[in-house]
């Protein structure tokens, strides 16, 4: 238990931060997965760009690593070239 209450308001700020991020990353893994489950090309491609722009938006807010953005957006890429064959 926190002894001083800036560790008090410390616990509270972690414990309403940590709930948002579980939210952005649960939104962020839906679209990346509803994209990669898409066989239908032209659905895929109108789903690609709104989740590109979350990616970059979770990486400026340090919800999760630019490296980590890049994996998802190469991933999407290379599912988007392979149907539109």
């Amino acid at each position: 238990m926190p002894q001083h209450a800036s560790a008090v308001k410390r616990v509270r700020q972690s414990a309403v931060r940590r709930f948002r991020n579980r939210e952005h990353r649960s939104r962020m893994r839906t679209m990346v997965r509803k994209i990669l489950q898409t066989e239908d090309a032209s659905a895929a491609k109108a789903l690609y760009p709104e989740t590109q722009a979350y990616l970059d938006r979770l990486v400026t807010k340090g919800i999760i690593h630019r490296n980590k953005c890049a994996h998802y957006k190469s991933q999407l890429s290379l599912h988007l070239n392979e149907i539109a064959r």
